[in-house]
């Protein structure tokens, strides 16, 4: 028996990025290809939520495709739909900021999102 069960997965994330999901804006999700992520798959739940508060906002995975880099990552899903509000490399730049080379290496997934 295969268990269908759609999975709920908590994860944190900055105000602005956060206002961009909850208003339907940003559609692909920047994550480092950690272990805990490594079986996201579509159908599941991503519950984001501002760390140090109650305020949560729930999507649904749509996909989720692996790049080896952050660049590859915004040059193939566009970077309008990761962040419609900034340039390519200011996204580049920002996401650097927050994720170093050694993280970058383990690569990146671009998981698609819509509210739920």
């Amino acid at each position: 028996m295969t268990d269908t069960t759609a999975r709920v997965r908590e994860l944190n994330l900055y105000r602005q990025y956060f206002d961009l999901v909850a208003a339907g804006t940003k559609t692909i999700e920047v994550r480092v290809k950690y272990p805990h992520l490594a079986d996201l798959a579509a159908g599941d739940t991503i519950r984001f939520r501002i760390k140090g508060t109650d305020e949560t906002c729930e999507v649904r995975v749509i996909g989720v495709t692996e790049y080896a880099d952050f660049e590859a990552l915004l040059d193939g899903e566009g970077p309008a739909n990761v962040n419609p509000t900034a340039t390519r490399d200011e996204q580049l730049a920002n996401i650097r900021a927050i994720y170093p080379p050694e993280k970058e290496a383990l690569g990146a997934l671009a998981i698609e999102i819509a509210l739920s």
